[in-house]
């Protein structure tokens, strides 16, 4: 938080008319790009990479993940100082730019350069996104909002992996890239036309000196250090070798040095001055952090399961999750609704992370014998416990805070999100690795090739063996999968005991920032508002110490 820095006072919240649903609709497709992309692309790699005779399958798959959360920490800044709409439209032309090189691509250097280019605009836009959406409805109403988002992210996991073997099975790969041009050009015009909103007005050398870049570059160093580790830990190379171990150490280092920076020397707006002196917020962020590794890894690892050791085709498990992805975004929606009606968020975190440990749990009895109705009937619990935290750790981050903080805040939140869900994709895999190098017979996988998870590998194989060695197989990988779900138990009751940290803190009504709502819809309310009224960013010592009280401050 900056001092002496002034904000326009809050507004109320305005009726929102057409410029309000377009830019809504506009922001879903934007997630529904980035959502898709990394499912969807994901099951095709393989097939693109022989394609393009390369061997370099690692990079191919990391150069987005990589280069998107890279990118979510400069967010904050950019939004405050250059407006949401222009970097927005920035995020969104980079995204088509690297969607068009990846689908061009001749060569596997191409391919990675499309890729990059990609996560840079995917990362930026899904960040922007969350900003502004906070930015439109007031944080009570949020949760209903956030719910619809839930619903486009759960389907495009669901969908995105069986739309992506479909096309690369067909042997048009290439439009899993193309396709994204005509949605970018949807999603500009609309952003263009309908997103009216202020742009700060600052010189340019004003808006460059605003950027915390001493924070930035250290948390983006450092973030691509730590990915790059656990992208090649075990399968480049080993986990105990130099090249994995250094950049882990020195990015695990510099995660840690650059909050050590912010809290005593940066005072820069990258992390959230609140994250270090209020629980409740911090408490948001550790539950954040604690859904995205076990919501990605029951959306990644599911399929595995249902794939390699009860025989579904990829069509057949994306229908066997139908309900798991169905049920999500309801008790998301069920959720944010709720915590509108009774005015409380944390009866909701301890409810849905008791559901997702009691889920988890469930889901580890399952075997190569479990019946459909088994597999599909366990999977509900922990689908409604991710669902309701999936919108409910918003509201204790941004509850304490003074609304100006929002932009920064929810970049951060963005990142937290995405970084634990690339940890969560590594754990996943390489729990999967390890008990399936274990527990697989030696003469299969002896046949496998080198350098990419064995999973992916072995499953394409299964249908076709004999028996004794198809059920051997099978039920190799579900103990692999009950194991999973075992560890995600462990991490979900790490994400309930985080909630001990939470205060309930009164959330306002009136909490829109009248300086970055949509100007057609501001303007409605001249009359009653007048000529704004400022208020400083920064609280005074004595409101700053009542809301500290209130709100469990540390």
């Amino acid at each position: 938080m900056e001092s002496g820095s002034q904000i326009a006072a809050p507004a109320a919240t305005p009726k929102r008319g057409t410029s309000f649903w377009m830019v809504y609709i506009s922001n879903l497709v934007v997630d529904m790009l980035t959502a898709l992309d990394l499912t969807a692309v994901s099951t095709a790699l393989p097939t693109i990479v022989s394609h393009l005779d390369g061997n370099d399958f690692i990079w191919a798959g990391s150069a987005y993940t990589i280069a998107s959360t890279a990118v979510i920490p400069l967010v904050g800044n950019l939004v405050s100082g250059f407006g949401r709409k222009p970097v927005l439209l920035s995020f969104i032309l980079a995204f088509a730019l690297g969607s068009a090189v990846a689908g061009a691509a001749q060569s596997m250097n191409m391919l990675i350069a499309g890729r990059a280019i990609q996560g840079f605009g995917g990362g930026g836009c899904i960040s922007i996104t969350e900003i502004i959406y906070a930015d439109m409805v007031p944080l009570p109403e949020r949760g209903k909002f956030q719910g619809i988002v839930a619903t486009v992210w759960a389907l495009a996991c669901a969908f995105g992996p069986l739309v992506g073997g479909a096309i690369a099975n067909s042997g048009a790969w290439r439009w899993l890239f193309f396709l994204n041009l005509p949605l970018c050009g949807i999603a500009f015009p609309l952003t263009c036309v309908f997103l009216r909103v202020n742009t700060p007005k600052t010189s340019l050398r004003e808006k460059m000196l605003q950027i915390d870049w001493l924070g930035v570059s250290l948390v983006t160093a450092s973030t691509v250090a730590v990915l790059l580790a656990i992208t090649w830990g075990g399968l480049r190379f080993s986990w105990t070798s130099f090249h994995v171990l250094v950049p882990l150490v020195l990015g695990a280092v510099g995660v840690v040095g650059f909050f050590i920076a912010e809290y005593l020397w940066l005072k820069g707006p990258t992390v959230p001055r609140y994250f270090f002196t209020n629980r409740t917020t911090l408490s948001g962020y550790l539950g954040t952090f604690f859904h995205g590794v076990v919501s990605i890894v029951a959306l990644y690892y599911l399929p595995v399961y249902f794939q390699a050791s009860k025989g579904a085709s990829a069509i057949g498990s994306g229908v066997d999750m139908i309900v798991f992805c169905c049920t999500i975004p309801v008790f998301a929606i069920v959720g944010g609704v709720s915590v509108q009606i009774i005015k409380r968020y944390r009866p909701q975190n301890y409810i849905g992370w008791a559901l997702m440990i009691a889920g988890f749990g469930v889901l580890s009895i399952l075997d190569e014998r479990s019946s459909r109705a088994e597999y599909i009937g366990c999977q509900v619990p922990l689908a409604i416990g991710l669902g309701i935290v999936w919108v409910s750790t918003q509201f204790p981050i941004l509850a304490p805070l003074p609304f100006s903080n929002s932009a920064h805040a929810l970049a951060f939140f963005t990142f937290i999100r995405c970084f634990a869900q690339s940890w969560g994709i590594v754990i996943g895999g390489t729990i999967l690795q390890a008990q399936l190098l274990h527990d697989l017979p030696a003469s299969f996988t002896a046949g496998l090739p080198q350098g990419v998870q064995i999973a992916y590998a072995a499953i394409p194989q299964i249908p076709a063996l004999h028996e004794p060695l198809r059920t051997e197989v099978r039920a190799a990988f579900a103990q692999a999968t009950q194991l999973i779900w075992r560890i995600m138990a462990g991490i979900s009751g790490a994400g309930l005991l985080s909630c001990l940290l939470m205060s309930e803190i009164r959330l306002r009504e009136d909490s829109l920032d009248e300086k970055w709502g949509l100007k057609d819809e501001a303007e409605t309310k001249e009359g009653v508002m007048g000529s704004s009224a400022t208020i400083s960013a920064e609280p005074s010592d004595v409101e700053l110490a009542q809301l500290q009280k209130a709100s469990g401050g540390a």
